[in-house]
């Protein structure tokens, strides 16, 4: 097999939906994992291949790894969104739910990078691809488990780009602001300097440059496509 692959966890609905609907447009295989049964809608209308299971389970990731492997024998770029961690008010949040934020955010990213690692560097390279948030770099009380654990996400990115940039594999982080994906109320769009939330197809045209080589010297990097909701330069 010599077409590319793109393995997208969290590829039903949403961001992952329109990255998985923009990288088809490129081309690539793909092979899709969310919860729900939409990835196996979406991966049937797109041509690839799909597996129900859960990033925070470290059977289900490895599972969609072997599927991906097993299918096309290459996995060329991954995308990974997973779900917001819980909420609530900074010092009354339970060290559970801290611990489950844990899970959700950045322990995905970790075990992904470890099975994806040898696959990548056995074929000359690979990009991965983070989602995280806009508050990564300017805390939000609104999301503060999200604001602690996501930024944690840049810095593995970061340093998986200096250990494995000679190998040719590449992690980057997309950082996206309030998205029409989700239900917002308009105060949202307000916060924007563009007035309006973006589209998920915006942010799956982003999530597709930094996956393919449009972005081939850029790794490391937190690129925030927020319509200017943050404020630091």
């Amino acid at each position: 097999m010599t077409d590319k692959v793109c393995l997208i966890v969290g590829g039903g609905r949403g961001m992952g939906a329109a990255a998985a609907r923009e990288m088809h447009a490129r081309g690539y295989k793909l092979v899709l994992m969310s919860p729900s049964e939409s990835c196996e809608a979406l991966a049937e209308e797109l041509g690839g291949i799909a597996r129900r299971g859960d990033a925070q389970v470290a059977e289900d990731t490895k599972a969609i790894v072997d599927a991906a492997m097993s299918t096309y024998g290459r996995i060329d770029s991954c995308l990974i969104h997973v779900g917001g961690p819980p909420k609530g008010d900074l010092l009354e949040i339970p060290e559970e739910d801290w611990d489950r934020a844990h899970e959700m955010v950045l322990k995905p990213v970790i075990r992904l990078a470890k099975l994806l690692t040898p696959v990548m560097e056995a074929q000359g390279g690979g990009s991965i691809v983070a989602i995280t948030t806009f508050s990564a770099f300017e805390p939000s009380l609104t999301f503060p488990t999200s604001s602690v654990y996501r930024v944690g996400v840049s810095s593995f990115a970061k340093l998986y780009s200096d250990r494995y940039g000679p190998a040719n594999i590449r992690m980057n982080c997309l950082l996206p602001g309030f998205t029409d994906s989700l239900a917002l109320p308009q105060k949202f769009a307000d916060m924007s300097a563009l007035g309006r939330l973006a589209r998920a197809e915006e942010q799956g045209k982003a999530a597709a440059f930094l996956l393919t080589d449009d972005s081939s010297y850029i790794t490391g990097q937190s690129l925030r496509v927020d319509g200017g909701v943050t404020r630091h330069m």
